[in-house]
């Protein structure tokens, strides 16, 4: 690849600063999480990380289901060639 052509997320620097970024932002939604008070509508609403615990285990479903439907609709290499 031409190095005048390199692009911002080519730069592994970059990417270790994004990384950075996303970790102090999780890290601070995390304390932000336990300090402000939820009006919830169930009880486990109300338990300290709740809602990143939700999401982090749809997340993963969403995960397994995609590898999931990959076995089922992945085809051959040369699938769409004519023979």
């Amino acid at each position: 690849m031409n190095d005048a052509r390199r692009g911002w997320f080519d730069e592994p620097k970059n990417l270790n600063r994004i990384f950075w970024v996303l970790a102090g932002l999780c890290a601070a939604l995390a304390i932000a999480d336990l300090v402000i008070h939820r009006h919830g509508h169930f009880s486990y609403e109300d338990m300290p990380a709740f809602y990143c615990a939700v999401g982090f285990l749809a997340f993963f479903l969403i995960v397994l289901a995609g590898r999931a439907l990959r076995r089922v609709l992945q085809r051959d290499e040369d699938y769409y060639d004519a023979d």
